[in-house]
């Protein structure tokens, strides 16, 4: 009888061992996901993805593929800061948004990098019409390479969409801002 007695209290220890296992690792996933995708510098994520109409989420997402949230990131083609804008870009930007006395190292600010990096991002949605995989694809290969690709019927079987991005790079690029994209809007859509 003593025998059954402590069985039973083993098997009761050991399954409420496993089940307080299980909900430490459940809760703990959260915070994992929480810790690898980040939303740092949400002051200006929000206020300039809502000043320029886009999702937070998208935002983050181009932050954590272009510089892992590092704002001193600067690249092997010199572009610059969270978002990895190039200089040009950034002179051009900064003159059409009327930012006085710009100065490319200015792109290691967040904020600026941040503001610039929105203005730009909405820019290239509205040239594509809200196609968010063209706006990606010309953020990162260029809007003068996905307008050559858009007239190349090889590309593009309606002008208006890419059947295939040739770039290797730029399309692993696409989907890895679609995957974060993905996790981050899992994480915090309705925290906001």
């Amino acid at each position: 009888m003593k025998r059954k007695s402590r069985s039973r209290y083993k098997g009761l220890l050991i399954f409420l061992v496993f089940i307080l296992a299980v909900v430490f690792a459940v809760n703990s996933i959260g915070y994992i996901l929480k810790y690898m995708y980040p939303i740092k510098y949400s002051q200006y994520v929000e206020r300039y993805s809502d000043e320029y109409g886009l999702d937070r989420n998208l935002v983050y997402s181009i932050i954590k593929a272009e510089s892992g949230f590092n704002p001193n990131a600067v690249s092997v083609r010199n572009a610059k800061g969270l978002m990895q804008i190039m200089d040009s870009t950034g002179e051009w930007a900064a003159e059409k948004m009327n930012i006085e006395n710009f100065e490319s190292g200015m792109l290691l600010e967040p904020e600026t990098n941040i503001r610039i990096g929105c203005w730009y991002i909405a820019r290239l949605l509205n040239q594509y019409d809200s196609n968010v995989e063209l706006a990606l694809t010309a953020y990162n290969a260029g809007s003068g390479n996905v307008s050559k690709w858009l007239k190349n019927t090889d590309i593009s079987s309606n002008g208006k969409t890419l059947d295939r991005i040739p770039f290797e790079e730029t399309e692993n690029y696409v989907k890895k801002i679609k995957r974060y994209n993905y996790v981050y809007k899992k994480l915090y859509d309705g925290q906001k």
